[in-house]
């Protein structure tokens, strides 16, 4: 059997290694294996949306720090939940809508409940 060597082909346009492109992107790739490559602006450590922020992560390490809009216990809407909670809490809420007991069908309902004791009483 014979050995078949491939042989690669390079394709595109030569690399000039000496070029200024070429070097400076010799450079970045060994700053980037370093990590010293730096992108973007760099920050300022005392100014005040960077110490708002330390202040914020300080916060919420300690867990401290409150979410959202505070809350008015003396609301309208808070007192209501109160007391649907205090009613949830004592078993004394009531879901649905009232009943009507002189609209007819309760009566009728109310009827046929009461007739049907009297059956079971008399047998």
């Amino acid at each position: 059997m014979k050995k078949v060597e491939k042989v690669i082909v390079k394709r595109g346009r030569k690399v000039n290694p000496t070029s200024k492109r070429q070097i400076r992107l010799a450079e970045l790739a060994e700053k980037r294996e370093n990590g010293t490559l730096k992108k973007g602006r760099p920050i300022d450590k005392t100014s005040k949306r960077q110490l708002r922020l330390t202040e914020l992560k300080f916060k919420r390490e300690l867990g401290i720090l409150k979410k959202g809009r505070p809350v008015n216990e003396n609301s309208n809407r808070q007192i209501r939940l109160a007391e649907l909670a205090a009613k949830r809490a004592n078993g004394t809420l009531v879901k649905g809508r009232p009943i009507n007991m002189n609209s007819k069908r309760q009566q009728r309902m109310l009827n046929k409940a009461v007739n049907d004791m009297v059956l079971e009483v008399i047998s």
